[in-house]
């Protein structure tokens, strides 16, 4: 599993291949300075200090090690400035691809997820991936080659220095493979809690005015506590697999070292080596592990990676609804039918079981039903956000299906029962529905869907700033700016889930009044509560368990003594006439 998972964030990196190549490459020009300035400091110390040079006769070299060290603090700045560059365009394009997949993936596979974890994946598994680009992939190339050139430069000058070399430098890469393997399995499992506790804690924040009203805040806060408690656990585990890994490296690297230094020492001692090439040599050596040090340091950020990726990956392979087609939306008034509609869902239920039904042009239809009987499946199919198993939707006699997303989507308008505003001003809520509409518009769009009145009471009119959902708006306020949305789009197809249930009595008949009057012309299908609504519709559909159980006006429907009448006997009196979602 690791295994095909580093190929394929290989496979992401080469996004930002030339970026990477520079990096390496002025990481080894680093390197290289490094090899001259130990050649040129040994022989300013042998000079000076055993053949009495004075500060005249090794000026020159001086001044080439300063300017070494300049050049060599130079590289090392722009290795660091190309990898991050190459981390950033990588971290870019995987949140492009993520959120596009997302989009692609459409609403209704959002709802079977917790959104705390898709954006903890998109954010905090993303960003746990820079490290692995920009250090750790040119470390990589680095370990491979700069080691290499150093025993180049020591080998020739002391054999005895470049055969321990040669067999220390191959242990230090096994034994932190060793004593790494099982940090895979711990970062993996660090990276499943911070998601699952992103998830958690998002849910419990959302839902805190329920908690708090069935006396479950205490216990959630305790759940949140041992959730974060079971994190810092695994996370310290990660860490202490760190530390070791490193000891095993400077264990070995300090083994070399000293060996290096005593073979030395003994030889100068008796008059067998000579004073530069052993200076020389011990100022390497030490150069020599460094990359290998610099791998260890980014060994833990390779396995956080590769336990983020794993997330991230399997978002992208989710595999994506059947390509939609590319023709356009037929002209004319625009009328749907439905035509043997079958939708199911992952679990197995089966949500629409045959639907055929017409929702004229230019005509309201209400859709009724009891929770659970298929009303919002159904407007997710016309909306084409569910593809399905068998049947079709017909567009003006042709299959939504074989039309552009896009165009169709631009001939829509849905508001939903719990309306999405974002955080920002109202005009910039508003003009969602078109970028590019003037003062007058945004004006005209809030006077329709009874909203200009409290707007302009609010302290910057619609350059007022409101929070993330809506926060700051009362329910009926959100769902008329939802309504002036629809209204700035003016699309001849609407799509409306009611929301009526907790609004005060004259809200409520103002929110019934603007529906009415954005319905008005339209070819609308309105997911209907209230007997209010069914009363003004032109057509009425009752769904039952995934059905059409009936249709027809609302004055045929109530006399029928069928399921709608039964409806209206219950619900007499504006009460509910449907149940909440399907």
């Amino acid at each position: 599993m690791a295994g095909g998972t580093e190929r394929s964030l290989r496979a992401e990196a080469r996004v930002a291949r030339g970026a990477l190549a520079a990096a390496i490459a002025l990481a080894l020009a680093a390197g290289g300075a490094v090899i001259l300035q130990a050649m040129l400091l040994a022989r300013i110390v042998d000079a000076a200090a055993l053949h009495g040079a004075g500060l005249a006769a090794v000026a020159p070299w001086m001044e080439a090690l300063a300017g070494l060290f300049v050049l060599r603090a130079g590289l090392s700045w722009g290795a660091e400035l190309a990898g991050f560059r190459a981390a950033a365009r990588v971290k870019a394009e995987l949140r492009r691809r993520l959120l596009a997949h997302l989009f692609a993936l459409g609403p209704v596979h959002a709802v079977g997820e917790r959104s705390g974890e898709l954006a903890g994946t998109v954010l905090e598994s993303v960003e746990a991936l820079e490290a692995y680009v920009s250090r750790y992939l040119p470390q990589l190339a680095i370990v491979a080659l700069l080691p290499l050139a150093i025993l180049a430069v020591v080998a020739p000058v002391d054999w005895r220095s470049g055969a321990v070399l040669v067999v220390s430098g191959p242990l230090i890469p096994v034994f932190m493979v060793l004593v790494g393997s099982q940090a895979e399995a711990i970062n993996r499992r660090q990276w499943r809690q911070l998601l699952l506790m992103g998830a958690h804690f998002l849910d419990a924040v959302q839902g805190l005015t329920t908690l708090k009203l069935f006396g479950r805040a205490r216990a959630e806060i305790a759940l949140v506590g041992r959730m974060a408690e079971e994190y810092r656990r695994t996370t310290m585990a990660s860490l202490r697999v760190a530390f070791l890994t490193s000891a095993v490296l400077e264990f070995f690297a300090s083994l070399s070292i000293a060996l290096v230094a005593v073979l030395f020492g003994a030889r100068l001692m008796h008059g067998h080596a000579a004073f530069l090439p052993a200076l020389m040599v011990l100022l390497l050596v030490p150069e020599f592990f460094m990359p290998l040090r610099g791998l260890a340091t980014h060994y833990h950020a390779r396995m956080s990676a590769l336990a983020a990726a794993e997330r991230i990956f399997q978002v992208l392979e989710t595999p994506l609804p059947r390509p939609r087609g590319t023709r356009a939306v037929p002209e004319g008034a625009i009328g749907i039918s439905c035509r043997g509609l079958h939708v199911g869902y992952a679990t197995g239920r089966e949500a629409l079981r045959g639907i055929d039904c017409e929702i004229p042009a230019g005509r309201m239809t209400a859709l009724v039903g009891a929770s659970g009987a298929g009303k919002s499946t159904l407007a997710a199919a016309v909306l084409g956000f569910v593809q399905p198993s068998a049947g079709e939707v017909l567009v003006n006699g042709e299959p939504l299906a074989g039309i552009a997303a896009e165009d169709w989507w631009r001939r829509v308008a849905y508001v939903a029962q719990a309306p999405r505003l974002f955080a920002g001003t109202i005009a910039g809520n508003l003009r969602l529905a078109r970028p590019g509409a003037d003062a007058a518009a945004l004006r005209e769009a809030a006077e329709l869907a009874g909203a200009l009145k409290f707007i302009e009471a609010l302290p910057r009119g619609f350059e007022t700033a409101i929070g993330e959902a809506g926060a700051g708006l009362s329910g009926g306020q959100a769902q008329r700016l939802a309504l002036a949305r629809a209204f700035l789009k003016d699309a001849p197809v609407l799509i409306l889930d009611e929301a009526t249930s907790g609004l005060d009595l004259e809200t409520e008949a103002e929110v019934v009044a603007a529906t009415a009057r954005l319905a008005a012309g339209r070819t609308a299908l309105v997911i209907a509560h209230r007997l209010a609504t069914t009363r003004r519709a032109d057509r009425i559909l009752v769904l039952a368990d995934g059905r059409i159980a009936e249709a027809g006006t609302h004055a045929a429907l109530a006399g029928s003594g069928g399921i709608y009448a039964r409806m209206v006997g219950a619900y007499s009196g504006g009460a509910y006439a449907g149940g909440g979602d399907a």
